[in-house]
């Protein structure tokens, strides 16, 4: 199963890339270099149709826990100052995403959408310390009806050009649903209240949808 926003670049890969390994074959006439073009191509097409794939899960959805939004690895847990909407000090969950993750953004707990912004940037290392006020990215906070407000950021990466969000303002969130989608390697933050209980440790790998990154006061 793939994600919807891989459609028109696993048509215009698969496309190319057959164009190519058929010309291989009539421009070529060294059989060895043909069979290595056509693997070549082969193992291209593979890369582009996992990295957007989007796999069928159950999630174990719950009003008290907030769920990883992405699949990756956890690179920061930390108190910080958050700038842009709350002014004022958060615990800071940081997730990174390889190129070879899957790349859906999902939302981390149900409720309504009450700010989605997005802001161009530089696209500078997705764990570069700067990524998170500088980089491409798009800041979306959620009010739970128990737990208050919650806000996540998809922040791009070096190699990611183009981030899709979901969220509008003023809309119902599903937890687990999909809420976006970054292309190519980058970051997603999750910015919780000073009272949460994180259930995560630094360099541990999550899925999104799955994985309770943390369980709310």
């Amino acid at each position: 199963m793939f994600h919807k926003e891989g459609y028109k670049i696993i048509l215009w890969a698969t496309t190319l890339l057959a164009i190519i390994a058929i010309g291989a074959n009539y421009l070529f006439d060294n059989r060895m270099l043909v069979y290595i073009i056509w693997i070549a191509c082969s193992v291209i097409l593979l890369l582009v149709l996992q990295f957007f794939r989007n796999p069928k899960r159950d999630f174990l959805l719950h009003n008290d826990h907030i769920l990883s939004p992405v699949d990756g690895k956890v690179v920061v847990i930390e108190k910080v100052h958050e700038p842009e909407y709350f002014k004022g000090e958060r615990l800071q969950v940081s997730i990174f995403m390889s190129p070879i993750n899957v790349h859906v953004t999902r939302f981390p707990i149900g409720g309504k959408v009450v700010y989605s912004k997005y802001h161009a940037g530089k696209y500078l290392v997705a764990w570069h310390p700067k990524a998170a006020s500088e980089n491409e990215r798009t800041t979306v906070v959620i009010n739970h009806d128990n737990h208050g407000e919650v806000m996540y950021r998809q922040i791009a990466g070096a190699l990611a050009k183009r981030i899709v969000n979901y969220a509008k303002e003023g809309t119902e969130a599903l937890q687990g649903a999909d809420s976006g989608f970054i292309k190519f390697g980058s970051r997603v933050d999750l910015y919780l209240p000073l009272d949460t209980e994180i259930e995560v440790q630094l360099n541990q790998k999550v899925k999104g949808g799955l994985s309770r990154i943390a369980t709310l006061s």
